[in-house]
């Protein structure tokens, strides 16, 4: 475990709070924190502190884009975070999103480290269309 973690988790076991991240030798403040926060859920997790894994959950749901999804949704699966994967899988499910990720070198490691979760995203994708297929019917009905 690195030092920043270790600070962190102890943080947390002294204040039951999440303390701020400092960006590392000027880098980017997001990245920096979604790195910190994706190594305190594994921590969280191996040490059983649950409402700190609840904690970093919320923060990676918060931080999710096109460039991180697919390794916080991989993150997810490996620690058993439903919530945090539900919320990965909803992400994706955007047409725009789901191209971008497609084509991209992440959308590849998730397809060897969890074909499952390819699965998953098909079916979500699918009731997503079903639902808009049935708002299209209703629509047309009350046209009618």
């Amino acid at each position: 475990m690195k030092a920043p973690v270790f600070k962190a988790m102890l943080h947390f076991i002294y204040w039951d709070s999440l303390s701020q991240c400092e960006p590392q030798g000027g880098g980017d403040a997001k990245r920096d924190s979604v790195f910190l926060t994706e190594h305190l859920l594994v921590a969280a997790n191996r040490y059983g502190l649950d409402r700190l894994r609840l904690l970093c959950e919320e923060k990676l749901c918060n931080f999710l884009d096109r460039e991180n999804v697919i390794n916080i949704l991989i993150l997810a699966e490996q620690h058993n975070c439903s919530q945090l994967k539900e919320v990965c899988l909803q992400f994706l499910a955007r047409p725009k999103v789901i191209q971008d990720v497609f084509i991209s070198d992440g959308f590849q490691d998730l397809i060897k480290s969890c074909p499952s979760i390819l699965k998953e995203l098909l079916i979500q994708k699918k009731k997503k269309s079903v639902r808009m297929l049935d708002a299209i019917f209703l629509l047309n009905q009350s046209r009618e």
